[in-house]
């Protein structure tokens, strides 16, 4: 996630050259065929472009909207999960009066969230390195690792034994309910990433974005190049990438769980998760918190 704007026109024009590049095109095209032509036939008025610009606008601010609308609610389900982990490790710490169940317990919720931060990703979860830490606190086996890369969903898995092993510890059955509780809250939020990542938005509305904006930067400067001259293939690069900008806007924030600058901080959510539970158990040599980039950007 972006958390402090250290870029600038040329960054933009850099990002999106090949769309600039179009647009300064189709402007230049303009101005020659009218004015160094003189062909003002060509000239168009300025209603089909407002049409086609209105229309423009329409689909991309739905695009953008419903793409924030799931950003948000995937930084929703993990401060859900921030505050269920925590709620985990305190029930099991409280309730058990067998401290190695207890610790066990707390150290398979850090390897629960490493592992879906990986799968909404799309990254192989054993390969990762905080993982493979929290694997060996847990104190898994080879066979163990092996048996929930053969499952369809590890972190499903991973909580169904933290459930199993609290019922044979012998909780009370107030306490067995509370459990219950935060367990489904955790399995709640999982569910809600999971469709987030699995659930792409319609594909309608990229695809009449980017046919309308073509059509909008063939049809704007024609309308306009009487009135500005030369000077149609900066407005029409201007007024287009305006257009394109906010699209791309939707576009990256559709995914809000991958590896690009404005997905979710779940790595930095992840280890703070961490970082909270091993607290709770005492551990001294506790991981860094994820800190802001160079470029600005949390992890």
């Amino acid at each position: 996630m972006m958390v402090s704007n250290g870029g600038s026109l040329l960054r933009v024009l850099r990002w999106q050259w090949r769309y600039g590049l179009m647009y300064a095109g189709l402007g230049a095209s303009a101005w020659l065929i009218h004015d160094v032509a003189g062909w003002t036939h060509f000239q168009i008025p300025i209603a089909p472009a407002s049409i086609v610009g209105a229309a423009l606008g329409i689909f991309a601010s739905f695009r953008v909207n419903g793409a924030y609308a799931r950003w948000w609610e995937g930084r929703q389900l993990w401060g859900k999960l921030v505050n269920s982990s925590r709620m985990l490790g305190s029930q099991a710490l409280a309730y058990l009066s067998d401290r190695a169940t207890a610790e066990r317990a707390v150290r398979r919720q850090v390897l629960y969230v490493h592992v879906l931060r990986c799968q909404l990703r799309d990254d192989d979860p054993f390969t990762d390195p905080m993982v493979q830490r929290s694997v060996a606190l847990c104190g898994l086996t080879e066979g163990q690792v092996d048996e929930l890369r053969l499952q369809s969903s590890p972190c499903h898995a991973l909580l169904d034994q933290t459930l199993s092993e609290l019922t044979r510890a012998g909780v009370e059955p107030l306490r067995l309910q509370s459990l219950d509780q935060t367990l489904a809250a955790l399995l709640d939020a999982q569910g809600g990433c999971e469709r987030i990542k699995r659930t792409p938005m319609p594909r309608g509305y990229a695809f009449f974005v980017s046919q309308l904006l073509v059509l909008f930067a063939i049809l704007f400067p024609l309308a306009v190049v009487a009135n500005l001259s030369w000077a149609v293939v900066p407005v029409n690069l201007a007024v287009c990438l305006a257009f394109t900008l906010i699209s791309e806007t939707g576009r990256v924030l559709e995914d809000p769980f991958n590896h690009f600058w404005n997905s979710l901080p779940i790595t930095s959510l992840s280890v703070t998760i961490e970082r909270n539970l091993r607290q709770r158990l005492g551990d001294s040599e506790l991981p860094a918190a994820v800190t802001v980039d160079a470029n600005g950007i949390l992890w």
